[in-house]
């Protein structure tokens, strides 16, 4: 038997198989993880087997080496796996290594990373007669006798203190046997009661109608916030079982809080295995673990949970699917919604994206028929919608109000505290103010790593990068003309907390930013701590806007409603409307009716006033034309190549010439007829023109969606791959952020 080896090396030059052979004795699968002798002297290195067949493909004469050993008992990719990497390879343009690196932990590589073994101890059946003066020694036979069965050694010290002694001489007398057993490392979950609610009218029929859909087919469920989506998801994923298949729930990383966890923890117990980043490598690796032995056919977790290797995959769903965390920032740049089509066609099963905002393009994709649309337009027992009132930020600024919080927003502040609820605070922007300027030449403090202004963080009296970490004290004379006159002007989250207590001195309040979970557990006790009412405010990031359910909040503050509406990107809109339907769902979850305030500078917005109505189709309708006025996405594609070096210069000429080059491989693609189809192509400094020392130069191009698009994407990805080694170029498709 021959095995054909993909190396585990990232190389271009050598990211193919390789012929070995399979050594009497030795099992093979395909899939299998394996070491290999490789290249001229030979050196063990790691491999993954992609073939197996009954001949060699070497020339005739050319011996191939043997397969040196198996890593682990079980091949660790899956036959489909092995297909979806070989597809994403095409589509992404990336190395067929770099695509099966994703399916497995990465500990496993290497070594890093084993089961965890535990010790255990049992009476000896050819014991010799027991008779001890050591009172420790008698207990931990008694124990074990009472149990009858074996026990962990830790759980014995569990029980009898200072038993480890009494364990090693039981042990050396022959009274005890000692074993070895794999345990899991298993994350703890969120406990959460699963009442499991009759389903309403409207979750009935999206369930029926779901359900019915033909395999490989996709669907949209746009559901308001709080209209029990995560209810249907959880039937979906039991009638998926019940055929005998698993399932897979991608959740955004924000989201993916011990509540959500709990919901499905509870209702489907040791059947679920999570994955996400902040788990340890050893849970992660014993989670991926568990999955792959067919012990847990549900898995819930981030982006990257999308290549779980689930056996008779029949379900996927994508909770927030309009979220930018599904797309990849890194080799391969794969979007987890295109991988799990791709999976869900290739074993027959069903995609579920649920959104109360979905993202335009997949609402355009269900509205013309590529996906099923499935709606749920009210909120469970038919609780209203909490009421949005927009306060107009210029008139409390000429009314003598030069505060952050309006007197709106302060007075139903007091209302919600004085009838004993609980309240949310939302500003995008962490730190306590958001630049420092001088006020007599208008330096700016930008990092000396990247082309972007510091943000001052009060409790360290320092400006902070948040693009490359980097921290500094805050100067007491401006940099540039020397003169005392340092200020820090705008907001965050840190000065909206200080005002807060200033505001309501006898009021708890929590903040939950990144400033705030840096350690792994914070995240969790922020959250249960607001939950059990141990505060009574929550201020926080986009990281409270979604994936929460409190029941006795009532009341959702938005401190600057415009702040997303300024960014120079295409998108502003939708994410502007995204991100304040979503923070405003957060309020009248459960019986009592919840009340939202959007502060902001721009109240005759037409973005704005579709959030206060929280008015998803005629948003879309309305952002829709604008797109297709200005031949926007999804009526075109953009694409971005970013290239990045130390020297600027240089830069800027290897910018400007992969410019002209590209642009004739384009019109080379296009033909005559479809020149007309480039709208653009710009070669220029990007937004932010450095970052992290590392100078940055983009090639913005712009395609129309035509027949000819194929030929012409295929065209800029082989560029690509021309100038891989170059080792300056990336590629976006749709980039998440044009900076």
């Amino acid at each position: 038997m021959y095995a054909t080896v993909i190396v585990d090396i990232a190389n271009g030059a050598v990211d193919r198989g390789f012929c070995y052979r399979v050594p009497e004795g030795l099992t093979v699968a395909l899939g299998q993880h394996v070491l290999v002798p490789f290249g001229q002297g030979s050196h063990v290195k790691e491999g993954f087997v992609i073939e197996l067949s009954e001949s060699s493909n070497l020339p005739k004469g050319v011996l191939p080496k043997d397969i040196l050993s198996c890593l682990e008992p079980y091949p660790v990719l899956l036959p489909e796996q092995l297909s979806l990497a070989n597809w994403m390879k095409e589509a992404y343009h990336c190395l067929l290594v770099d695509a099966l690196r994703l399916m497995i932990p990465a500990q496993l590589r290497g070594g890093r990373i084993h089961e965890k073994r535990e010790r255990i101890v049992a009476l000896s059946e050819e014991a010799p007669a027991f008779s001890s003066k050591s009172a420790i020694q008698k207990d931990v036979v008694a124990l074990l006798q009472k149990t009858g069965q074996p026990m962990a050694v830790k759980d014995i010290k569990a029980f009898i203190p200072g038993a480890a002694p009494a364990v090693a001489a039981l042990l050396k007398k022959g009274i005890l046997s000692e074993d070895r057993f794999t345990v899991y490392r298993k994350p703890s979950y969120g406990k959460v009661t699963d009442l499991k609610p009759e389903l309403t009218e409207e979750q009935a029929k999206v369930l029926r109608d779901f359900t019915q859909l033909p395999g490989g087919e996709t669907a949209l469920l746009y559901g308001v916030t709080g209209s029990g989506k995560t209810e249907v998801y959880l039937r979906c994923i039991e009638a998926c079982l019940n055929e005998g298949k698993g399932a897979i729930v991608l959740v955004p990383e924000i989201a993916l809080t011990p509540q959500t966890v709990g919901r499905f923890s509870a209702r489907f117990g040791d059947k679920i295995a999570v994955l996400h980043s902040r788990l340890t490598a050893g849970e992660r690796f014993d989670e991926w673990r568990r999955i792959r032995l067919g012990k847990a056919p549900i898995v819930i977790g981030a982006r990257s949970a999308i290549f779980a290797p689930v056996e008779h995959l029949g379900l996927v769903i994508i909770d927030e699917e309009h979220e930018q965390s599904y797309q990849s920032e890194s080799t391969p740049r794969y979007h987890a919604m295109d991988v799990a089509r791709r999976r869900i066609r290739q074993q027959n099963g069903r995609l579920l994206l649920g959104s109360a905002t979905p993202s335009l393009l997949s609402y355009y994709r269900a509205i013309n028929g590529s996906y099923r649309l499935l709606e749920l337009q009210h909120r469970v027992e038919n609780r209203p919608l909490p009421s949005v009132l927009i306060a107009d930020m210029r008139e409390e600024f000429l009314s003598g109000n030069n505060g952050i919080f309006s007197s709106t927003l302060l007075s139903r502040l007091k209302s919600t505290l004085d009838n004993g609820h609980q309240a949310m605070l939302f500003l995008n922007r962490r730190g306590y103010s958001t630049f420092v300027s001088c006020r007599a030449c208008g330096y700016v403090l930008c990092c000396d790593n990247c082309d972007i202004s510091m943000t001052y963080h009060k409790a360290q009296n320092a400006v902070r990068c948040h693009y490359c970490g980097a921290k500094k004290p805050l100067p007491r004379e401006c940099p540039n003309c020397h003169k005392p006159f340092i200020k820090q002007f705008g907001v965050g989250t840190e000065q909206v907390e200080e005002q807060i207590n200033a505001c309501f001195p006898e009021v708890k309040t929590l903040r939950m930013d990144a400033d705030t979970v840096t350690k792994k557990e914070a995240y969790e006790q922020i959250l249960s701590a607001f939950s059990r009412g141990e505060a009574q405010i929550l201020i926080g990031t986009q990281m409270i806007a979604k994936g929460h359910d409190f029941p006795n909040v009532t009341l959702v503050g938005v401190i600057a409603a415009d702040t997303t509406l300024n960014f120079p990107d295409y998108r502003s809109a939708e994410r502007t409307f995204q991100l304040l339907t979503q923070v405003s769902g957060r309020a009248g979850r459960d019986k009592m009716p919840g009340q939202v305030i959007l502060q902001t500078y721009l109240p005759e917005h037409p973005v704005l006033k579709f959030a206060q109505r929280q008015d998803y189709p005629s948003f879309f309708q309305y952002e829709i034309a604008q797109r297709k006025k200005s031949l926007y996405p999804p009526f075109s594609l953009f694409i971005r190549l970013l290239l990045t070096g130390k020297d600027e210069e240089e830069l800027q000429l290897r910018g400007k010439a992969y410019a002209m080059e590209l642009e004739q491989a384009l019109y080379a693609a296009l033909t005559e007829e479809g020149k007309d189809d480039l709208l653009l192509l710009l070669a220029a400094p990007a937004p932010i023109a450095r970052i992290q020392g590392q100078s940055r130069y983009q090639i913005l191009v712009k395609l129309l969606r035509t027949k000819r698009l194929p030929a012409a994407l295929h065209a800029v990805y082989d560029f690509e791959t021309a100038h891989r080694d170059d080792g300056y170029l990336k590629i976006e498709t749709n980039p998440q952020d044009m900076f």
